[in-house]
């Protein structure tokens, strides 16, 4: 496609990893962007080699080589990038890497996309326990935007580093927001979240628990795994969390059960989610039940409800490699940009 000159310069580390390989491909389609340059960690097998001889599919399309990611070469490349009115750097990397990294990359004109769980939450005690690590900029962290999109946009302009949400926060929060911010549950509710996600969430890496072949359907990290405080920063309570595991490739559908105030009605609900989402483009209410099927490969979350008395399932369905990473980071920069969130989204709907 045809570009024009005053495209915004984009550097992606981590990008042989899936999430990583959607943002180059999203960068290379998006009428404002251009793909400066593709990054690995220093010691991957990976670099030196082109995004096209990993990825067959782009070749002719995305040939750029990935860059070991040294000192030095990531000094050269922020160098050029500084050069520019604005850039951006998507971070789609390991917790602890975007966590040491992000605040040397971000300048006046370096804006950081963080893709990892290292900026998400903002209790410092909390990131021991779920991510292993001290964090050493906690001070920073209640400055730190937090980019679900649908509910946060305001709060991302004029920023340098944005945190994204980790994919099954996407679609639980996306499913409830519009309850808990309407007030609509009992003040003892406890959403009881159950999600399933495909074996991308895993990331590329070869490992035998998230093989096609051996892999069943399984629930995994019971009470404990790193998303569940996540949820609960952005719903203001607590919840039953359990993430499952299954042998499809990519999405995720989650199954979110809560109850309801005794005088709340089916039009509360359905008001309580159109005010919220009517004027959201990449958030799709449905009148049927949606599956992985219907949103695998696109930048949408489908949310669709169904009330029994005080009872309400809300059923909310992303694909957790775009909705849930990489075009949500995409979906920021456009707001960034001041352009429609959408930009260069859904002509690329099935692209992979």
């Amino acid at each position: 496609m045809t570009k024009n000159k005053s495209t915004i310069p984009c550097l992606v580390f981590g990008a042989s990893g899936y999430a990583g390989v959607e943002l180059a491909r999203m960068i290379n389609g998006h009428p404002a962007l251009e793909l400066h340059s593709l990054f690995v960690s220093a010691n991957s097998a990976d670099s030196g080699k082109t995004l096209s001889s990993l990825y067959p599919q782009y070749t002719g399309i995305i040939d750029h080589v990935l860059v070991a990611g040294t000192d030095e070469s990531i000094a050269t490349h922020l160098t050029e990038l500084n050069k520019h009115t604005k850039a951006f750097v998507f971070l789609a990397t390991p917790h602890e890497f975007s966590h040491d990294i992000a605040t040397s990359l971000t300048s006046e004109n370096v804006i950081v996309l963080d893709l990892s769980g290292g900026f998400r939450l903002q209790d410092k005690a909390l990131y021991p326990e779920y991510y292993g690590f001290e964090h050493k900029f906690s001070e920073q962290l209640p400055a730190i935007p937090y980019g679900l999109v649908e509910w946060n946009a305001k709060a991302l302009i004029g920023k340098n580093l944005i945190s994204l949400p980790g994919c099954y926060p996407t679609a639980s929060q996306l499913g409830l927001l519009p309850l808990t911010t309407n007030q609509l549950l009992t003040d003892t509710c406890k959403p009881v979240i159950n999600a399933i996600s495909g074996v991308s969430g895993a990331g590329r890496k070869a490992n035998l628990g998230t093989s096609f072949c051996e892999l069943s359907l399984k629930p995994y990290n019971l009470f404990v795994h790193r998303h569940m405080p996540e949820i609960e920063q952005g719903v203001g309570r607590e919840v039953i969390f359990t993430p499952h595991v299954a042998n499809f490739e990519r999405g995720i559908l989650a199954t979110i059960t809560v109850q309801l105030k005794d005088d709340v009605t089916n039009d509360d609900i359905n008001n309580a989610f159109s005010n919220a989402y009517d004027d959201q483009p990449l958030v799709r209410l449905r009148d049927t039940i949606p599956t992985i099927k219907d949103v695998a490969y696109t930048p949408f979350c489908d949310l669709y409800w169904q009330k029994k008395g005080n009872d309400l399932i809300v059923v909310s369905a992303i694909d957790n490699v775009l909705k849930g990473a990489a075009s949500q980071g995409i979906q920021c920069a456009n707001i960034l940009m001041e352009l429609p969130q959408e930009t260069g989204l859904l002509n690329q709907v099935g692209g992979n």
